[in-house]
């Protein structure tokens, strides 16, 4: 006979005979209190075939039961030996037989359900900083550098820092997550030091209100250089414009039972260093210098846990410093958008949202054409396997030019990357970005590409060996240029 577990397991059903045993013993308890074996020497306790005498009472606790009957005297009380020694103790096989035994523990399934993956299992303690944790990290690589342009080839070698942290509240409500990080080069020979720098700090506050509402308050700076191959690019700057971008906002979020509400706000700072030419002088951006103000409203609708379609319309306002730029154009303008799509989370395999729309910017300078554009956007994250990640993102933008007579241009960018545990101790990952940017007024579109390959051994929790290597192509809108980089390095974290 076989019954099922709460596991869902099959195995057999306890036998009958277990309570035959269990009455044996109860009557062999005498023989044992007074040691008196089981088996003498001259026979068994229990009667056998050969030695017992016809109408002899037999031997032994039944003997004993029968004798007691016949002459009428109080039977022996052989369960005293079994008896627990006090009123609250069980006695001696207590167990409840009617009760399924608890079932065994599968320690199979619990090693896989609780295996760490590797992020976890090399994540380092982090810094106590009263209820935060800090986790930084320094890596140091040298790189060299190859960039063909036109009919030139240019080589530089150089070393790279890079700086990054994050540190994360450990409260028992609400949360608060910083992240930063910083690059600088300094080249070992051929070229100017310092030409990319790259630094960006963001901060989230998630508050979790009463009921099913959750706000965020977000803020966040970074800077970074102008490409040479930018549509917005000085043709003859040794170096090009620096922009920080200062960042803030903040959304709503609340549940109606099926029904998902999203509202938010965010406000962008564009400030614009000035350009130095070739000659020594510099070129003032100050005419570039804008302010942002951009709002949403989702409605979603949840057709199951993991599938949730949703409609958002937007609205924002671009406000220039200066009433025109250098070369008279009022450039400030007005942008309306509307987009549906879908999220879905199918537990850690799957995730993300994609969603499709249409957006129009229209500029103040009646000169300007207003720009529209049908966008798609989303991001997805796949895991095929374990140790393996998988990540895709689509993005549009609506971009601002600069040159007399020019709108801007639509911008469309698809990145995917890839992750994969090699060993325990080692990652490869394979990056690829391709962007399109559809440029007006009779003007080539312009295709960026960049695709990479990395490595990353972890010698321990503390310390890392990497490698990476990435090219980089220009195409059309007037350019041409390939960039090859390697570099190997290595990274401390704590």
């Amino acid at each position: 006979m076989t019954e099922t577990t709460a596991r869902g397991r099959t195995r057999k059903r306890r036998s009958k005979t277990l309570v035959v045993l269990l009455a044996c013993s109860a009557l062999a308890a005498p023989a044992l209190a007074q040691d008196r074996p089981l088996f003498s020497a001259q026979g068994s306790a229990l009667p056998s075939a050969t030695s017992a005498t016809p109408g002899a009472a037999p031997s032994g606790p039944d003997g004993a039961l029968e004798e007691a009957a016949q002459d009428g005297t109080a039977l022996p009380d052989y369960t005293a030996s079994i008896s627990a020694d006090s009123p609250d103790e069980e006695p001696l096989y207590a167990e409840d037989l009617n009760r399924p035994a608890e079932p065994l523990l599968d320690t199979f399934d619990e090693l896989i359900n609780t295996r760490d993956p590797l992020r976890t299992r090399t994540e380092t303690p982090g810094i106590r900083l009263g209820t935060f944790l800090l986790r930084p990290s320094v890596n140091q690589s040298i790189n060299t550098e190859r960039t063909k342009s036109g009919g030139s080839t240019e080589r530089r070698d150089y070393l790279s820092t890079n700086i990054r942290g994050t540190l994360t509240s450990d409260w028992s409500r609400h949360a608060l997550t910083v992240t930063g990080s910083g690059t600088y080069e300094r080249n070992i020979n051929g070229g100017q030091d310092g030409l990319r720098p790259e630094a960006g700090i963001d901060a989230d506050l998630r508050l979790d209100l009463a009921g099913d509402t959750q706000a965020h308050i977000t803020g966040g700076y970074s800077f970074t250089r102008e490409e040479d191959y930018d549509p917005n690019a000085i043709g003859n700057a040794d170096t090009q414009s620096g922009v920080h971008e200062f960042r803030a906002g903040a959304s709503i979020q609340r549940d109606f039972g099926k029904v998902r509400g999203l509202a938010a706000v965010d406000v962008t700072r564009l400030n614009y260093t000035d350009a130095e030419l070739s000659d020594g002088s510099s070129l003032s951006m100050r005419d570039r210098n804008r302010t942002g103000i951009d709002g949403r409203l989702r409605l979603g609708y949840e057709l199951s846990p993991a599938l949730i379609p949703f409609v958002e319309v937007a609205t924002g306002r671009t406000l220039y410093d200066l009433r025109r730029d250098n070369n008279g154009y009022a450039r400030s303008s007005q942008s309306y958008a509307a987009r549906t799509g879908v999220e879905f989370d199918f537990g850690e395999k799957l995730r993300g949202e994609i969603g499709a729309g249409y957006e129009i910017v229209d500029y103040e300078d009646s000169r300007l054409n207003s720009l529209d554009a049908f966008t798609v956007d989303g991001s997805v994250r796949w895991s095929p396997q374990r140790g393996t990640d998988v990540d895709l993102g689509l993005r549009t933008t609506v971009q601002d030019a600069t040159a007399a007579g020019q709108s801007g241009w639509v911008e469309y960018q698809a990145s995917a990357a890839v992750a994969h545990e090699m060993r325990d101790n080692l990652v490869a990952r394979l990056t690829s970005t391709t962007t399109l940017r559809d440029l007006q007024n009779g003007r080539s579109d312009e295709t960026v590409w960049v695709g990479g390959a990395g490595l990353a051994w972890a010698v321990n929790r503390y310390l890392d060996v990497t490698g990476n290597v990435e090219y980089e192509r220009v195409t059309g809108g007037g350019a041409n240029d390939s960039t090859l980089r390697a570099g190997i390095g290595m990274t401390v974290k704590r």
